[in-house]
């Protein structure tokens, strides 16, 4: 029989699910994620926890399935979308809390992109509203507020990634940066025409392209995890936000 393993990484907690290949739910685990409010309208994870619960529950998942890590075909990611982590590429450590999605420090950001007309823009290339909600602006407060950041980026030294890319990055050792479009649309740098990163996007937020991951769909081949997390290698097949992989999951 084939098994999958689903890796759920949410706002409150990191889950993971084996299933048959009925889609049957076999096993499951899952751990509280710690919520960090810096101040009023500020939330914060820690990237490392996120990290650290996530393969705590794929273990536990596999051990209570009573399987072991070579008996599943291929391993899925699905993960709360626009919050943001940045981290340094060679030692794969965060430069910041991960700002959550729910977080609205970064509205000054758009109040300056709307002053600047650029809201028709953006909203006619990523389908999006200006808007704090969304990883652009996010990005551009961790490079402008974190000591050394933006220098760090124009040197080529760090990662962005939204939760998925951060567990891709671990998960393959460092091997494989990469997102779905699912998450990659919910950026606002993200050209839902040509499926690219948007460099007239990424110059009005001032990001720097080195950052970036590359896109890829979300059924795909993302890089196999590292032997010595489960017990064997196993390869990531697909990747999508958790909005949009609900949307597939029910049929819609």
């Amino acid at each position: 029989m084939t098994y999958l393993l689903a890796l759920d990484q949410g706002t409150s907690s990191s889950r993971s699910i084996v299933f048959d290949d009925e889609g049957r739910l076999v096993a499951q685990a899952q751990q509280e994620l710690s919520q960090i409010y810096p101040q009023t309208g500020w939330v914060e994870h820690d990237p490392e926890e996120i990290w650290r619960t996530q393969l705590a529950t794929a273990r536990i998942a596999l051990a209570n399935a009573g399987l072991q890590a070579h008996q599943i075909r291929a391993v899925g990611i699905t993960n709360q979308r626009e919050s943001t982590v940045v981290w340094n590429r060679k030692t794969g450590r965060p430069i910041h809390h991960a700002i959550v999605w729910q977080d609205r420090r970064a509205e000054p950001t758009c109040v300056e992109l709307r002053k600047r007309g650029l809201a028709e823009t953006i909203q006619t290339k990523t389908g999006l509203r200006v808007d704090a909600y969304f990883s652009g602006t996010k990005l551009k407060w961790l490079l402008d507020n974190v000591p050394g950041a933006r220098q760090q980026a124009e040197n080529g030294e760090l990662a962005f990634g939204t939760v998925d890319t951060w567990l891709i990055w671990h998960l393959t050792g460092g091997s494989v940066h990469a997102t779905d479009v699912s998450n990659a649309s919910r950026t606002m740098l993200f050209n839902v025409h040509s499926n690219q990163w948007d460099a007239e996007l990424m110059q009005a937020l001032d990001i720097p392209a080195a950052l970036m991951p590359e896109v890829k769909p979300s059924s795909a081949f993302y890089g196999e995890l590292r032997a010595d997390l489960l017990g064997a290698a196993i390869p990531i097949g697909g990747v999508a936000g958790d909005q949009q992989s609900a949307l597939f999951g029910q049929a819609c």
